[in-house]
């Protein structure tokens, strides 16, 4: 059992996927918390598939893939935020509209290129096993401006999110809060594709906190748990990947859904979280 559990850190190419399914599963957990809480879990699904074209194009001129989806995901994530304040559309039409759009262009790219794609096709499931140590400081560094911004604006990001207009009274800035809390997520999407795929990572947002949810009902306390959750999931999903020659994406994912069915049929009803 011992053996079992300290092999894999015996070997450079674990080390740097636990790491970095531990950072990403961090990352994913706190601003997965108001995704679910804001019932955003459709526009992290569509930033997730417009960061396709950036992985496509960095890959294409040869630049560091998590940047090409990083650019992608922030700039979907800022022209969702202002064609929805700005279009006379619903907010989910907007984003479907430009989803839509940029997955379409990251196909037409991907048919552009020449020979072996099977790299750039683990962008769209995950292989967090191929990190490399470039990638795992990429990581690193985006996943702790993430974690420090939302630290620093924890309350005012609560307030404009859950109370626009008293916040707007109070003097916040809830245009740029707004916008603040979209970057935070393309940033986010950004750095777990590397680990679980563009295709599965609004499971990564998602679930860790959607479990965290059935468990307790203060914000604070939420975030704990569902970065406790996420942090172990991704870490138990790794080993049993390694272990069984498994899909590492599609495994942690499925130890967090598993989490999360068990948290769900334990747990009792929940208020509103405050």
């Amino acid at each position: 059992m011992l053996s079992a559990l300290l092999d894999p850190l015996m070997l450079g190419f674990m080390q740097r996927a636990l790491l970095a399914s531990a950072l990403v599963g961090a990352v994913t957990a706190v601003v997965g918390v108001f995704v679910v809480l804001r019932g955003l879990g459709f526009l992290g699904d569509a930033i997730s598939h417009a960061a396709f074209p950036g992985v496509v194009l960095a890959f294409l001129i040869g630049a560091q893939v998590t940047l090409g989806a990083l650019v992608a995901a922030v700039g979907t994530a800022l022209l969702v935020g202002w064609v929805t304040r700005r279009g006379a559309l619903r907010a989910d039409t907007a984003i479907g509209v430009i989803f839509a759009g940029m997955f379409a262009l990251g196909v037409l790219l991907l048919g552009t290129v020449r020979g072996y794609t099977g790299d750039l096709m683990s962008f769209l499931f995950g292989n967090v096993l191929s990190v490399a140590p470039a990638d795992l400081w990429t990581v690193a560094v985006l996943g702790a401006v993430v974690l420090l911004v939302v630290g620093a604006l924890r309350k005012e990001l609560t307030f404009a999110s859950f109370d626009p207009l008293g916040a707007r009274a109070a003097g916040l800035p809830v245009g740029t809060l707004e916008y603040l809390l979209l970057l935070l997520l393309a940033v986010t999407i950004a750095v777990a594709i590397q680990v679980v795929g563009i295709i599965l990572v609004v499971a990564m947002l998602v679930t860790p906190a959607a479990a965290a949810r059935q468990l307790v009902d203060r914000l604070g306390r939420m975030m704990v748990v569902a970065v406790a959750i996420s942090v172990f999931s991704s870490l138990a999903g790794l080993y049993l990947s390694y272990a069984y020659n498994w899909a590492s994406g599609a495994t942690i994912v499925l130890v967090q859904s598993a989490i999360f069915l068990l948290s769900l049929a334990l747990a009792p009803r929940r208020a509103a979280v405050v």
